[in-house]
């Protein structure tokens, strides 16, 4: 059955994936089967996305309840899900406005509209150019592929946008030097993802905070891989101490529809005027829906504490891992956003681990990346290292 679906589809869909020879069909919880039955535990969740996994019940209610009353209006009217998500997402952040869109790059769109608009709102016209940092990863839109800073996503799309300078990650004195009399914000992950799964140092993130006050400039976190959860805090800037001016979310935000929100406050929002930006589905009842369902639950059934807890199990047990095998230089990341950096091409052990039953991923062609549900047992843990010590070189 399999192969006549591969075939279908690779004719039809744009070649834009390097896809698995793996027809996934159904879900539940953290296991996923194929059109023949196969189980896998899935340790990739859609990169970082289905944080309560599949088929969540409440979640899947909450679809069937919407669906069957009201889909979609126009955002020229209120709806009663967006606003209540809306207020639980301000009630349990820095944050007092939300915008709402459909994905990762649209949030980030908005966030680098926002700081311009909001720079020429305070008198700095020539305030446009916004500091990214290398290994960053903002989306695959024009202006998020800019400001992007992974040369290997860009190739063939020249001209590139202008106004986005890129430094190293964790390198305050790098920031500080390329800041200039055109620069309007500072943009990054707190942690990277696609860059490697790199942690910042203990105070960098706060330090960067007392620049931008300095300088005038706008703090912008990403948090569409590092939010919802994923890092064992609701959003990773609690991890750091600082308090951003914008963040921008997506990804887990609807466990699986497709959401994405830039946060802001008050006094920065309100360069967001009527007509200054919009999106025709964002923030629909259906979605938003399932997105105020799934914040419900992560806080009813204190699913971050859980993160945190099983984060830490995971991390120790890779660092064991890596005391075994020669072939792990680091291991790093937080709560359930973990990777295991090796001295070869990790894309094999992807497809070893695949055969024997377990979906894991790679970034940068040399580290494992691992974003299992939040709602991961310890059992499947271990029966995924288990796995993992066997197909490693010693």
């Amino acid at each position: 059955m399999t192969e006549p679906i591969i075939e279908t589809a690779d004719q039809v869909i744009a070649n834009t994936y390097k896809r698995f020879p793996l027809v996934l069909e159904k879900g539940a919880g953290c296991t996923v089967w194929d059109t023949n039955g196969k189980a896998y535990t899935d340790f990739v969740a859609g990169i970082a996305v289905c944080n309560l996994g599949h088929a969540h019940p409440r979640i899947a209610e909450a679809i069937s309840r919407q669906a069957k009353t009201l889909i979609h209006v126009s955002n020229l009217y209120y709806t009663l899900p967006q606003t209540e998500f809306a207020r639980l997402l301000v009630a349990h952040s820095f944050a007092d406005r939300v915008f709402f869109c459909n994905s990762g790059a649209e949030a980030n769109e908005a966030a680098i509209k926002l700081a311009r608009k909001y720079a020429k709102d305070q008198g700095h016209p020539q305030r446009y150019q916004i500091i990214s940092m290398e290994k960053s990863f903002h989306g695959r839109t024009m202006a998020t592929l800019s400001a992007t800073g992974q040369d290997k996503i860009k190739i063939g799309y020249d001209p590139i946008l202008t106004g986005f300078s890129f430094v190293p990650f964790n390198d305050l004195d790098a920031v500080a030097a390329a800041i200039d009399d055109k620069t309007c914000a500072v943009m990054l992950e707190p942690i990277q993802g696609e860059g490697g799964i790199n942690c910042p140092s203990p105070d960098f993130l706060k330090k960067l905070r007392a620049l931008c006050d300095e300088k005038g400039l706008l703090l912008i976190l990403d948090e569409i891989q590092t939010g919802m959860g994923r890092t064992g805090k609701l959003f990773a800037y609690e991890h750091y101490g600082v308090v951003p001016d914008i963040i921008t979310l997506a990804k887990a935000l609807a466990n699986g529809l497709p959401m994405g929100a830039m946060l802001a406050k008050e006094a920065i929002a309100q360069s967001f005027g009527p007509g200054a930006h919009a999106s025709t589905f964002g923030g629909t009842p259906l979605v938003a829906s399932a997105a105020l369902e799934t914040l419900k639950i992560f806080l009813e059934d204190h699913i971050v504490e859980k993160a945190q807890e099983t984060g830490e199990y995971f991390k120790a047990a890779l660092n064991r891992l890596k005391d075994k095998h020669s072939c792990v230089l680091d291991v790093r990341g937080k709560g359930l956003l973990l990777g295991m950096k090796l001295n070869q091409p990790a894309d094999g052990f992807v497809l070893s681990m695949m055969e024997k039953g377990f979906l894991i991923n790679c970034v940068q062609g040399d580290t494992l990346r691992f974003i299992p549900p939040l709602i991961i047992e310890k059992s499947d843990i271990d029966a995924m290292l288990q796995c993992l010590d066997t197909v490693l070189p010693r």
